[in-house]
């Protein structure tokens, strides 16, 4: 078991899962490496969604998780290990950000995003906004898991190009409380269709409109670089981390205000 750490148990974080965007050419030799080298199963395959996009042409798989670890008997779904692998799966003639992100890496494989698990969804979601954290969701309940989970901005540097790469916040097995507490809070408990699906349509939304949420706004990013970067690593101090916790909630009590 997972001792409490520090003043907020909800920041005992664990991995939940990780999402790879990976070359189509990869994508049918990537489902034999992990069946074949890290074991998966039938069984172990947690989802695979398709999409025809054009009519007539038939289904493309867009997505597969592969469960290459189980946890503890009982508390399964606290304790596996679980890859996501997505692939451009759009007709070449149409956008993807999915294939402008291996392209503009130059890349092959790209990982997209972590999932962070949590024993407390709302208190850190909280805590995250206090500290000026942008999510592009909602907090969000899957209509077909037992789980609650939402999506951070993108990490990446002021006047650089986005990196593809952000953060999902996940807790699963929710009491009914929680959720009713949510569906009051937050009356879009649905993200568009299925959350796969709606995170996708989004990550292309921002993709095509050029206009990509920060994990950080660029202003906070600067403010705090702007104190940290004037020294080494090692001189970063403690009191260094609390004046700059300090910018950060000062700017979001700001942005909220």
């Amino acid at each position: 078991k997972q001792m409490p750490s520090k003043e907020y148990p909800f920041l005992n974080f664990q991995v939940d899962h990780m999402t790879i965007h990976i070359d189509p050419e990869m994508y049918n030799t990537a489902y034999v490496i992990f069946k074949t080298i890290f074991g998966v199963s039938p069984e172990d395959i947690i989802y695979e969604k398709r999409k025809e996009w054009v009519e007539g042409l038939g289904e493309e798989s867009m997505t597969f998780a592969a469960r290459v670890g189980k946890g503890v008997v009982g508390e399964e779904s606290l304790h596996n290990t679980i890859f996501a692998i997505v692939q451009p799966s759009e007709p070449k003639f149409q956008h993807s950000h999915s294939r402008d992100l291996l392209t503009k890496h130059s890349a092959s494989v790209h990982f997209q995003h972590v999932a962070l698990r949590t024993n407390d969804l709302l208190a850190f979601h909280k805590y995250a906004l206090e500290r000026g954290v942008n999510f592009i969701t909602p907090i969000l309940k899957d209509e077909h898991e037992d789980v609650i989970q939402v999506f951070s901005g993108e990490w990446y540097m002021p006047g650089s190009q986005p990196s593809g790469f952000f953060f999902e916040f996940v807790q699963r097995n929710p009491n009914e409380d929680l959720l009713k507490m949510l569906e009051e809070h937050n009356r879009e408990s649905r993200f568009r269709d299925k959350t796969f699906l709606g995170l996708y349509q989004e990550k292309e939304k921002e993709n095509q409109s050029n206009n990509v949420t920060p994990f950080l706004d660029h202003e906070l990013f600067a403010g705090i670089q702007s104190h940290v970067n004037r020294k080494k690593f090692w001189e970063i101090t403690e009191e260094d981390i609390k004046m700059c916790e300090e910018k950060m909630i000062n700017y979001a009590k700001k942005k909220i205000s």
